[in-house]
């Protein structure tokens, strides 16, 4: 059985796939499989990679994305995942393709390798319609480097409220001390949730006070 490592071997963590470069992600993926998963796992890699860009409703690759828990473990699924995402080079419309017909995890992984995939806000929509759910992992997978540097102000500062509402930690959201930074509208948002649960009765949520504490802080001059 394959068991996790700490230190500094230890597999990329959901929130920094994102941001672990490729070479990175795959050397520490490898490392923590038994030898039949990194067998499977490099054979995968060099079927998406042969069937790059390939048109089709159904991938060879995106069969493998289902695969990926059972022949890896759960724990190393979405990296892995991420890995035959990026190697498959899928473009925008494959993402959605298989975000749409996808499981929640496979959604997820989606989110995860937005930033290695897309340059532009083509992608958006599926960050928005995660959210819109309340399922928390995909939530803070929605709120990763590919939302901050996509989202505009209006809907970014929505998606810092949703995490309050369900839970996800404001550590999820990329970017979100320069963001937050100055933000005098994000500002008057958390001050009227905060009144809003103080009113009901409800314990004010931590880390509402560390972002509203960001929010006075001064922006940089660039």
């Amino acid at each position: 059985m394959t068991r996790p490592r700490t230190g500094p071997g230890a597999l990329a963590a959901g929130g920094s796939l994102p941001r672990t470069p490729l070479d990175v992600l795959r050397t520490q993926v490898t490392a923590h499989l038994g030898a039949a998963a990194r067998t499977w796992l490099a054979l995968a890699l060099d079927e998406a990679a042969a069937c790059a860009h390939a048109q089709g409703p159904i991938s060879p690759w995106a069969l493998r994305l289902a695969e990926a828990g059972r022949r890896c473990g759960t724990d190393h699924a979405d990296a892995v995942r991420v890995l035959i995402l990026t190697a498959a080079q899928a473009d925008p419309d494959a993402l959605t393709r298989v975000y749409r017909q996808g499981t929640a995890a496979e959604r997820r992984a989606v989110l995860y390798a937005l930033p290695h995939l897309v340059a532009g806000p083509d992608a958006l929509p599926l960050v928005e319609d995660a959210l819109r759910t309340n399922d928390t992992r995909l939530v803070a997978a929605a709120v990763g480097p590919y939302a901050a540097r996509h989202l505009d102000a209006h809907n970014w500062r929505h998606a810092v409220l949703k995490c309050l509402f369900t839970g996800v930690p404001v550590d999820a959201v990329a970017d979100l001390h320069h963001r937050a930074r100055a933000d005098t509208e994000l500002a008057r948002m958390l001050d009227d949730y905060a009144a809003e649960r103080t009113a009901a009765g409800r314990p004010v949520p931590d880390d509402l006070h560390r972002v509203l504490a960001l929010t006075a802080s001064e922006a940089k001059e660039s």
